[in-house]
């Protein structure tokens, strides 16, 4: 049988008894309060910075606060005197050929009022929205098709799908004819406006309309085209004195694709889509403002190229006038905000 006596210990032997299980540090850990907040900023930099804060003199505060606005305020009408010194870099001078770039539709050649709204966008809203209706007039369609095959495919399915003629026309029905004929003709003007509406580029993709977009700029600015028609560049000293050899016309396998203005042509094609696109609801997209950046570094380095080439020549003063393209687009620093 066990017992269990209870033993009542002195007041010092429990104390001793529980200290000696506490080591040093612990116990001045817990009794010693925490100097600083919790930060992740080494103990250097926060003292320097309190130290900074305490003996600031709030006089050269305000002085240094009213130099940074009026640095600021400054910078903002600099840029406003090189914006309306060298133009807008980005966008320049919209003409009727860049606005096209919107619909990859021709720029109008002023059409009469009545036919405004079948064939460009009008401004004004009371007008109809433009018809594609007349796609057969659009110089460039939609499936990497031609106008004049569009002509012959649609007049081959209108000659393959007309009604049969009797020959013997003692024994003919004529009353059906003419009621087979005219819903014939009722057919065939309803699949010609189908077809029209699927072909044009009214109702096209934005990747279809940039490959429209870039075989207008091939066909408009192209040597092959260019230079039967534009004024060739000047000749120099030596050429002239006879110790330099003439330029020859170059031999071309093809359409003009790799020259310096066609090339520009595209990039201001591209750079318009990234624009609207910036200054819409993708304002805080930044890999396409990066790519709008970039696009527009390398078409500052072509035109800077072609300027020192081509200076005085039909082919700059075509493409600047056709583009709108203002000295911003080549001179100075151009920045996306």
């Amino acid at each position: 049988m066990i017992l269990r006596i209870p033993i009542s210990l002195p007041a010092r032997l429990v104390q001793d008894s529980c200290q000696c299980h506490v080591s040093k540090w612990t116990s001045e850990l817990a009794i010693k309060p925490a100097h600083r907040s919790f930060t992740v900023s080494p103990t250097s930099q926060v003292k320097r910075k309190e130290s900074r804060h305490r003996f600031t003199d709030p006089y050269a505060e305000r002085q240094a606060r009213a130099q940074r606005l009026a640095n600021i305020s400054r910078q903002e009408v600099i840029r406003k005197r090189l914006a309306e010194e060298l133009g807008d870099p980005i966008r320049g001078i919209t003409t009727p050929f860049v606005k096209s770039f919107d619909d990859a539709l021709p720029p109008p050649a002023e059409p009469p009022h009545a036919f405004v709204s079948d064939t460009t966008t009008s401004d004004d809203p009371s007008q109809p929205p433009p018809s594609p209706a007349n796609a057969q007039a659009e110089q460039h369609l939609n499936h990497f098709l031609s106008p004049e095959e569009l002509s012959q495919s649609l007049d081959f399915s209108t000659y393959l799908s007309q009604p049969y003629i009797a020959p013997d026309r003692d024994t003919a029905d004529v009353a059906r004819e003419i009621a087979s004929k005219r819903k014939h003709e009722e057919g065939d003007a309803v699949a010609r406006e189908a077809i029209s509406r699927i072909v044009s580029l009214a109702n096209v993709s934005s990747q279809d309309r940039t490959r429209a977009n870039i075989q207008r700029c091939i066909d408009t600015f192209g040597r092959h085209h260019t230079d039967l028609t534009l004024r060739p560049k000047g000749l120099s000293q030596a050429q002239l004195d006879g110790t330099a050899t003439m330029p020859q016309p170059a031999h071309r396998g093809g359409p003009d694709t790799g020259s310096s203005e066609v090339q520009i042509g595209i990039l201001t094609a591209k750079i318009r889509v990234l624009a609207n696109e910036f200054e819409g609801v993708s304002r805080n997209d930044k890999v396409n403002k990066r790519n709008l950046r970039l696009l527009l570094h390398r078409r500052q380095k072509l035109l800077q190229y072609l300027k020192r080439k081509e200076r005085g020549s039909g082919r700059w003063e075509h493409m600047v006038e056709t583009l709108g393209l203002t000295e911003g687009t080549w001179k100075g620093q151009i920045e996306v905000r």
